[in-house]
């Protein structure tokens, strides 16, 4: 059943009611994050019923050692987990010597969770009866700073409602933690030092193995209606954990308060010797600034991003609910700052997948950066895969690929593959062909043709040389044909001339020569640096040339469509229309055996080549496609429903264009997969954006101008988007009767609006 209970709201997510079964779905949808640490929305009090706790630095990662039955040349080492980190969160809290835990509580009234989105908090509030029949209400206010983006801060508040009471916190530090997916239930901190004084604490860690160094830290101050108290703790420090206790009387009504900043520093960014010093430097300045200060600066910094970044709806709550979270999950995840960073699949929300970095960045999430926040962001994104050239050049080398080919890892921390699924691991290489497809589309987008000479060649060279030597010469065929693949679609492992692949393929050794001769009569000087540096030669890219244009298509003349594989047809070709609901997903009610058997589709395979080469087919082609294996496509893939939708949508199928956008965004808020207990799924998020940039909007960008082609569903009054465009703002809104085109930023700008030159000025 899918999840039903979030509210409809606007700028929040909100949760009404206490529900046992909700609370690790809930721990994922109201997680929050800054780009540089992140955490699930797990309650700060002790809560022993069933829960998820989860807390996460960026960039931070083990290498937990791949477990499988046997052994494979070339298979990657490690699976790197992203890192349970030390929890800061933590504030135990007594009433007359009872412990507050609501899965022990007699009577639980008044219970909300709320998001707010549009100033970046999460809140907490509830009536809670104890066993000892003291009533307390309690509300507890926590964000991550983004202008301080080691810092995070937490008001828990606790009111006796009907007696006067003892009320006891003791906010604590955790570093005895465990990941939930570990392989050998291995602990992969170890805690070297705890330090508590008073009112403040460190704990000490580093990882195991790759021995980054963090310093989590706390400070504590306790008010009473609001007003600051005398608040000397006793401390507990013991080997792996460090707490603080505060008692105060209050009286019946009265509010007692605990503050406590908190959060991480860390090796990444810091000398290890210099962690606690940082710590206490940013603890300063949360003092300087205070929490109410704090909270305001917290405001502003999400005002400024929802300033670029928005998309309104009117009209329709619950589609504004769901983009609005799609953003701000994306920005909560990544910002930009920092090169060595990138958008991790869960993002800040939970473990699942491990790695950092998967396809879903290039695919996806690339045009939502360059469009709302700015081209240098982006060109970092482009920057973090080319620090990573040599270690795709060594991935390739351990399964025989020689001279410079480079094949991208499916799953990465640092550029090096460990993914631990053999038929993802040596066979899903399309996520080579999407590290090109990403730096076409910044080019085409922002202009900055520099980036190729300048980074981009050396990349395209590696993975034409890849793609050049995976190919195999078919004498039956007299044809180049690429062999045991498999491909987006992930239900057929080990199959021979994915469409999408081989096309990729193609594609990407036609580009690398079409920059090359770029490059050479342009850049004469990186011209010959790049070729002095990759050895590249003639007969190398003459080879190249024989491969891309001998390359093998399955296709069948019954149906005029190009064949996912050459086996498709060998199918049982039952639509998914005649599964029963009984067999959903079939990801979890079905065997593996029988889905590769099954001609049902995980996600867009053979349309997601239709969708990143639009340009190449004419609409009468893309609609046949489309007609054919939309309906034996399941969706069980988060990166699914918005290809399907901007597809829709350019065949002016609204209806099916609307009904894949709410899927799209609100996939994790109404839980269509039930996986979101997991974490959010947060690269697909992007996605959501382009299913309503480039699905309603029809926008893309053709010879160095932005093209629309707007459209709007039925169920909305109107909706907006602002894009920057090549340094300049431009908003875009549409209504049934119009399309208004404004120029925020900039002098003027020529678009193309069906077919149609407009200059847009600025007001």
């Amino acid at each position: 059943m899918n999840l039903d209970y979030i509210k409809a709201d606007s700028w929040s997510i909100i949760e009404e009611g206490f529900e046992p079964s909700h609370v690790k779905a809930s721990e994922s949808l109201f997680s929050i994050g800054n780009g540089a640490m992140g955490q699930r929305a797990n309650f700060e009090e002790t809560y022993t019923g069933k829960t998820f706790q989860g807390s996460y630095i960026a960039g931070i990662y083990y290498p937990d050692k791949t477990r499988v039955g046997w052994w494979k040349n070339g298979y990657p080492e490690y699976f790197a987990k992203v890192l349970n980190a030390p929890n800061w969160i933590g504030v135990r809290v007594f009433v007359n010597s009872v412990e507050l835990d609501l899965n022990t509580a007699t009577d639980i009234k008044n219970y909300r969770r709320e998001l707010n989105m549009r100033e970046g908090k999460y809140e907490r509030s509830f009536e809670a009866t104890l066993s000892n029949a003291v009533t307390v209400k309690v509300k507890s206010t926590r964000f991550l700073s983004l202008d301080i983006d080691e810092l995070g801060a937490i008001k828990y508040e606790v009111t006796p409602v009907n007696q006067a009471a003892n009320i006891t916190f003791k906010p604590y530090l955790d570093a005895g933690i465990e990941n939930e997916d570990t392989n050998w239930e291995e602990r992969f901190w170890e805690t070297l030092e705890v330090k508590s004084s008073e009112n403040t604490a460190f704990i000490l860690a580093r990882t195991k193995k790759t021995h980054f160094h963090v310093c989590t830290f706390m400070q504590n101050q306790l008010f009473l209606n609001a007003k600051s108290i005398s608040s000397k703790s006793d401390e507990k420090a013991e080997a792996e954990l460090v707490e603080q206790t505060y008692e105060t009387h209050v009286t019946q009504g009265e509010t007692v308060a605990l503050v406590k900043f908190a959060g991480y520093t860390v090796s990444l960014n810091h000398p290890n010797d210099k962690l606690v010093e940082a710590a206490q430097k940013t603890i300063a300045k949360a003092n300087e600034i205070g929490f109410e200060g704090l909270l305001h600066q917290q405001k502003v910094a999400w005002e400024k991003i929802w300033d670029m970044a928005d998309i309104t709806i009117d009209g329709d709550v619950k589609a504004q609910q769901g983009i609005r979270f799609n953003i701000f999950q994306l920005n909560q995840t990544y910002l930009g700052k920092d090169a060595r960073l990138n958008i991790g699949p869960k993002g800040f929300t939970g473990e699942k997948y491990g790695g950092s970095t998967y396809w879903d960045t290039e695919a996806y999430c690339l045009p939502f950066y360059m469009a709302t926040k700015d081209h240098a962001v982006a060109r970092n994104l482009l920057a973090y895969r080319y620090n990573h050239l040599q270690k795709a050049i060594e991935n390739a080398q351990k399964l025989g690929f020689t001279n410079g080919a480079a094949l991208y890892p499916m799953v990465t921390m640092n550029g090096e593959e460990c993914h631990n699924e053999w038929e993802i691991t040596f066979e899903e290489i399309h996520r080579n062909g999407a590290m090109i497809y990403a730096i076409r589309n910044y080019v085409n987008y922002t202009g900055d043709f520099g980036y190729v000479p300048e980074k981009g060649m050396e990349v395209m060279i590696g993975v034409a040389r890849f793609w050049a030597q995976r190919a195999t010469f078919s004498t039956d065929k007299n044809k180049y044909v690429v062999l045991g693949v498999t491909g987006p679609n992930e239900y057929e492992n080990n199959v021979n001339n994915n469409w999408f692949t081989n096309y990729l393929a193609k594609w990407c050794i036609e580009y690398a020569l079409e920059n090359l001769d770029r490059v050479s009569k342009e850049y004469a000087s990186d011209y010959q640096r790049i070729i002095d540096k990759t050895n590249l030669t003639a007969e190398e890219t003459a080879q190249w040339k024989k491969v891309s244009d001998g390359m093998y298509f399955p296709y069948s003349e019954k149906h005029q469509v190009f064949l996912q594989q050459d086996g498709f047809l060998d199918k049982e070709l039952i639509p998914v229309s005649q599964l029963t609901k009984a067999q959903r997903p079939i990801n979890q009610k079905w065997s593996w055996d029988r889905i590769l058997r099954s001609c049902y589709i995980k996600q867009a395979d053979t349309l997601q080549g239709m969708y990143v080469f639009e340009e190449r087919f004419d609409r009468e082609t893309i609609e046949k496609h489309f007609d054919f294996y939309e309906p034996f496509t399941v969706h069980e893939s988060s990166l699914s429903p918005c290809v399907h939708s901007i597809q829709a949508a350019f065949l002016d199928r609204m209806d099916q264009a609307y009904a894949f956008y709410l899927r799209t965004s609100r996939l994790d808020l109404d839980d269509y997969n039930h996986e979101v207990h997991e974490g959010c799924h947060i690269t697909s998020m992007a996605g959501t954006w382009m299913s309503i940039v480039e699905g309603f909007g029809g926008m893309r960008v053709r010879d160095g101008k932005l093209h629309f082609d707007p459209k709007i569903p039925k169920q909305w009054q109107a909706y907006s988007f602002k894009i920057n465009f090549r340094g300049q703002i431009l908003k875009v809104s549409v209504t049934h009767d119009a399309t208004d085109f404004s120029l925020e930023s900039g002098a003027s700008l020529e678009i193309v609006v069906q077919n149609k030159i407009r200059t847009v000025s600025a007001v």
